[in-house]
């Protein structure tokens, strides 16, 4: 019989949760689920206003959570909002990064703006935000856990429509999360990544606003619907909870079946 592990992953009771994106469709989704099983919450995101009135409402339903406000394309600005973060509770056991955007552009008119922007907010918040609560973690010596969300288009490319600076950016993040993974394992701190197909939140208006762009995008889904946010949620707390304690370095396709057809 083999012997239980002297160090088995940190209940979700009593942890503190830094939510990046925290008040989006899916982020949000994320915040309220980790609060409603005890985790003190941090929603975090660049619309202070947005920030603060989703963590009233955890409060309001029973959960404890606060905001912090920060810029993603400006890295002082992240430090500083994991910096107060860590300052207020005292620790950081997880890191949620569901912070986001895009901006659809043909190949052969895409500006170096939009591209620069979308690789900022999609892929070098990700490294920076990771590396501010990394610190955290180490210095306290607790371990932890780093989720990011991604997207199919990390290993897909989109016919089409311009998905370039996209799907760069999800790439880019696949090597992250499996980088990460093994520089800060020897901290116990595990990374891994959720990587959904479409999901039915606001942002999916740019898919559903066109009735044949959508027909055509449920029928490459096996499944037959695209994600609701608790098809997300699921797996995101799979990675957070004591299940995955030797899982790290991955990354869950949660589309319906569409990496498997392609």
């Amino acid at each position: 019989m083999t012997a239980p592990s002297t160090h088995p992953a940190p209940p979700f009771a009593g942890r503190v949760a830094f939510v990046a994106g925290g008040y989006g469709g899916i982020g949000e989704a994320i915040a309220c689920a980790l609060a409603a099983r005890g985790t003190t919450v941090v929603v975090a995101g660049r619309d202070a206003g947005k920030g603060d009135e989703l963590a009233r409402s955890i409060v309001a339903a029973g959960g404890a959570a606060d905001a912090v406000a920060f810029d993603a394309r400006d890295v002082p600005s992240i430090h500083a909002a994991v910096g107060e973060a860590a300052k207020r509770h005292g620790r950081i056991d997880f890191l949620v990064n569901a912070a986001g955007t895009q901006q659809i552009e043909p190949l052969v008119d895409v500006t170096e703006e939009a591209f620069d922007r979308v690789l900022d907010v999609n892929l070098k918040a990700a490294m920076f935000l990771a590396q501010a609560v990394a610190r955290v973690q180490i210095a306290g010596g607790h371990g932890g856990r780093h989720v990011h969300l991604l997207s199919v288009r990390a290993q897909l490319g989109m016919r089409d429509r311009g998905y370039s600076a996209y799907c760069s950016s999800k790439g880019g993040l696949v090597l992250l999360v499996k980088q990460h993974a093994v520089e800060l394992a020897r901290h116990g701190i595990n990374v891994n990544g959720v990587a959904p197909t479409v999901v039915n939140t606001r942002m999916a208006s740019d898919w559903s606003k066109d009735p044949e762009i959508w027909r055509r995008l449920i029928e490459r889904i096996p499944l037959g619907r695209v994600a609701e946010v608790e098809d997300v949620t699921g797996p995101v707390l799979f990675f957070l909870g004591p299940e995955t304690a030797f899982v790290t370095g991955q990354v869950l396709y949660v589309d319906g079946g569409i990496t498997a057809t392609q």
